[in-house]
């Protein structure tokens, strides 16, 4: 789970992705939850708060109606009592009494002082007739001087005479009335201003309407918004609970992912690195899940363990085979090619004709040993003789020759099939071989593996690597036969093979066999070495070439074939482990 990618960047782990993805699950609930909240709690209580201010409202202008009313009812009464008596009746609760008769100005009942005086100066200027109709009443509040008048008018029954009663309101009769601190003030009012809210508290202003119904004055008081404040609290509480209970449940789920899900993962993973480093497919035993999923994951996991055991040793079982029948059949294929110029050699002895006929002789010997032979027969006999026996010679030396070629090649052979039975699973083993000597040797092999005349350039000075002598020249001998397969895949019947040795490099002898034979394709090179894959759709097989490769890296070389295209040959390119060096190099024909 820790491991780092290619790009130099550790992977996130489960663990981290889980709790990162929880973090961002609990912050997007609670904005989502605080967001939710907010929607439904505080437009309920700005209605509230809405409608308390409206009550508090309503109420003043209740108590404001309600003060002037006293007036008005005041007023109805002296009104009665000055149609039924002709007097006024006075009181301490009647404030002032004002009388106007029909056609006449008005007057005060009782002392004039300079407060009454002020007081019936305004209501003298008042209209009653508009004000009021014959047998009706009104309220209203009138501003004199720096007081406000509540004013209650009544027209008597008959509609000749007209009561006013004026009563003072102050600011601390009104805060009785209303149970708190009120601001009475004289003045024009805007309706604007009419509710102003602050932090805390919301400043009303209620409206004191005159004759005219247009206000004269203003009863300003201050409420606290404790729904507004009990809201907001309510929201903290109710945010803060629901984000508390986010946050233990998020807890709780990443201890329960934590618990149920990241240590059976843990323990799978764990036992998978020790199959990993073991190599060898365990069952996993875990009794301590308590989840059915992570049972039956680790009931799974062992079947596709038993599953891979079956199918290794079934592998191992086929690989074994295999490899024994690949070993076989390269071995076979090195034999072929080790006994294929035993068989042109066998071939050639076999077709060749005795170039001297044995009757000829046998006559020639008859008459010479007759006595009445003449000089000139005679010489002429003799020397017909002495040329079969020459020719007769050079066919033995041919013969000889040719067997010791087919020796060696048996000889060969027998070392192919000998090293194979020794070391059949074993690494070879190297020693110091002179690779000049081994490419002399398969190129004097070589030449009789076709019918065609041949060139071969090699070098004669000593080249040591470190080999196995058997398999390399196993594979120098494949090499040879390829490159004149190749050249006989052109048609002709002549071609030139040249091998290079080039000093060492770095520790490296490489050996290059170069022919002039049909080639391949550049896009090829990397499918020679393939099994059963050859360039000649004619020829099957295609082993030799996979084995030389695979010989090659047994021994801590490399084997590496180049080509510019069909037509242009090819060449083969051996390096191994140098042991020592050469300069002099020399070309054979043959």
């Amino acid at each position: 789970m820790r491991r780092w990618n290619g790009r130099g960047r550790r992977p996130r782990s489960l663990r981290e992705t889980m709790v990162s993805l929880l973090t961002l699950t609990g912050i997007g609930g609670a904005l989502a939850l605080a967001v939710l909240l907010t929607l439904v709690i505080s437009p309920g209580f700005a209605e509230l708060e809405a409608r308390a201010t409206e009550g508090y409202r309503s109420r003043a202008q209740t108590v404001l109606s309600d003060f002037a009313a006293i007036s008005e009812i005041a007023a109805r009464e002296q009104s009665g009592a000055i149609a039924s008596h002709g007097i006024v009746s006075t009181g301490p609760a009647q404030g002032i009494v004002y009388r106007r008769v029909a056609g006449e100005s008005g007057s005060i009942q009782g002392p004039l002082t300079k407060e009454a005086r002020q007081v019936e100066a305004a209501l003298d200027r008042l209209d009653f007739e508009h004000l009021v109709n014959a047998g009706r009443s009104k309220r209203f509040y009138l501003p004199v001087g720096k007081n406000l008048l509540a004013i209650g008018i009544a027209d008597s029954p008959r509609g000749n005479i007209h009561v006013a009663v004026a009563r003072r309101l102050t600011g601390r009769n009104l805060s009785g009335l209303l149970g708190r601190s009120v601001d009475l003030s004289i003045g024009t009012f805007s309706s604007n201003a009419a509710t102003t809210r602050g932090a805390q508290f919301i400043d009303i202003a209620v409206p004191v309407d005159g004759p005219d119904g247009r206000p004269v004055a203003s009863a300003r008081f201050r409420v606290s918004r404790e729904v507004v404040l009990l809201g907001r609290r309510v929201l903290l509480l109710a945010a803060a609970a629901s984000i508390l209970l986010l946050v233990l449940l998020l807890l709780m789920l990443r201890r329960a992912l934590g618990r149920f899900v990241l240590v059976p993962l843990d323990r799978v993973e764990r036992h998978m690195q020790r199959v990993q480093a073991s190599g060898a497919l365990l069952p996993f035993e875990d009794d301590q899940s308590q989840c059915e999923e992570f049972g039956s994951l680790g009931r799974n996991f062992n079947a596709m363990l038993s599953q891979l055991k079956d199918l290794r040793e079934r592998n191992a079982i086929q690989s074994f085979a295999l490899g024994r029948s690949e070993s076989a059949v390269a071995v076979l294929h090195n034999v072929r090619n080790a006994l294929a110029p035993l068989a042109t050699i066998l071939s050639h002895g076999v077709g060749q004709h005795d170039s001297t006929r044995r009757d000829l002789l046998d006559r020639a010997l008859a008459e010479l040993a007759q006595g009445d032979v003449g000089p000139e027969r005679r010489a002429k006999l003799v020397t017909f003789l002495s040329a079969a026996f020459d020719a007769e010679a050079l066919a033995r030396t041919e013969v000889r020759r040719q067997l010791e070629v087919g020796r060696d090649a048996m000889r060969q052979t027998l070392e192919i099939i000998g090293a194979q039975q020794a070391r059949a699973h074993e690494r070879p083993a190297r020693e110091s071989c002179d690779v000049s000597e081994i490419v002399a040797r398969n190129a004097t092999i070589a030449r009789y593996a076709h019918a065609v005349s041949i060139s071969f350039a090699f070098p004669a000075h000593p080249a040591s690597v470190m080999a196995n002598r058997v398999i390399l020249s196993q594979v120098i001998g494949n090499l040879l036969s390829n490159a004149v397969e190749a050249i006989v895949a052109t048609g002709r019947d002549h071609g030139a093979i040249t091998v290079d040795i080039p000093k060492p490099h770095d520790g490296r002898q490489s050996v290059r066999i170069i022919d002039d034979g049909e080639g391949f394709e550049p896009a090829q090179a990397t499918r020679l070495f393939q099994p059963g894959y050859s360039t000649r759709t004619e020829k099957s097989g295609g082993l030799g070439l996979h084995w030389c490769a695979n010989s090659m890296a047994g021994m801590g070389g490399t084997l590496e074939l180049r080509s510019a295209g069909r037509g242009t040959g090819a060449v083969a390119i051996l390096t191994l482990d140098a042991d020592g060096v050469g300069e002099r190099r020399v070309e054979r024909a043959a």
